[in-house]
């Protein structure tokens, strides 16, 4: 199982495309890979890992800054450590893995699902949109939009949070 996790992490971290890392933004603070994960803090700052290759992790990123999002990021190459601690099941997994005070976000999340999440606070570790689908946030291509769903997930449960139908 293990090894089926780790082959799909690193197809999902190869098909985010090598466009150089990101530039950096005023905003932006980029932190050592070495650095402690911060999974149960209280402050609203969202802690993303994620690779320093990856464009559409960016685009998350930038996403989540124009929604109003304070956002810390941290660079590094393999991130199945951050996943096995934040508890991503296979078949959860995508690209880049954030936490919000003590949710993990896994993936290409509307803002508008993490904002709702951080309203209503549901007893659950966080929520996860599987895989990379195209038109979700970071994931844009054109006009193309897959339906998705957001999950909001546990140790050993998961439910549709929201639902994103496509085109």
């Amino acid at each position: 199982m293990k090894l089926l996790t780790a082959l799909l992490l690193a197809f999902l971290v190869t098909a985010c495309g090598d466009d150089g890392p990101p530039e950096p933004r005023a905003t932006e603070t980029t932190t050592p890979a070495s650095e402690e994960m911060k999974t149960a803090s209280t402050d609203p700052v969202l802690e993303v890992y994620k690779s320093p290759t990856c464009g559409c992790c960016g685009a998350w990123v930038d996403h989540m800054k124009a929604n109003g999002y304070e956002v810390v990021v941290h660079e590094q190459q393999n991130l199945q450590s951050i996943k096995e601690k934040a508890g991503i099941l296979p078949g959860q997994g995508s690209c880049h893995t954030a936490f919000i005070g003590d949710y993990v976000i896994e993936g290409h999340v509307p803002a508008s699902d993490v904002d709702r999440l951080l309203a209503e606070r549901p007893d659950a570790k966080g929520l996860t949109v599987p895989g990379m689908p195209v038109g979700s946030p970071g994931m844009e291509m054109g006009d193309r939009v897959d339906a998705y769903d957001v999950l909001l997930f546990d140790e050993n449960s998961t439910e549709v949070f929201s639902h994103y139908p496509g085109n």
